[in-house]
């Protein structure tokens, strides 16, 4: 954990979508220091009508590669989120050759009662994990 929600524009390839998930791993992995396994990736793709996503006033304009990844995670630092934005902008535009105004990172938090990886058992309070 944490889970990565990724809404994109339709019209990316089933490679291009790996790359894309692969890299924001790696940025993911190197923030965090969380194990290679724990990972947790979904994909919504949407026309491009579906897909507002403007710039707060920052004065940028966005392109069609427009990646939005929304992240529910527990609590962590203010410099592991930082570096989070920083390491999964990087990767993605090194691998998928995506803009770094063309990446919006959301990350909410939850704590150990909030996350169940099966059995019905929350894992972090039972002490399996």
């Amino acid at each position: 954990m944490p889970l990565l929600r990724f809404d994109v524009i339709e019209g990316r390839t089933e490679e291009e979508l790996k790359q894309l998930l692969d890299a924001a791993h790696r940025g993911m992995l190197k923030a965090f220091e969380v194990p290679e396994r724990d990972r947790y990736q979904i994909v919504h793709q949407h026309p491009s009508h579906e897909m507002i996503i403007e710039d707060t006033g920052l004065g940028f304009e966005r392109s069609k590669n427009i990646v939005v990844i929304s992240i529910v995670s527990k609590q962590r630092t203010e410099e592991q989120k930082q570096k989070l934005y920083q390491y999964i902008v990087e990767e993605l535009q090194e691998s998928c050759g995506i803009d770094p105004k063309d990446v919006m990172i959301s990350l909410s938090i939850n704590g150990d009662a909030d996350w169940s990886f099966g059995f019905g058992k929350a894992q972090f309070l039972t002490g399996d994990l």
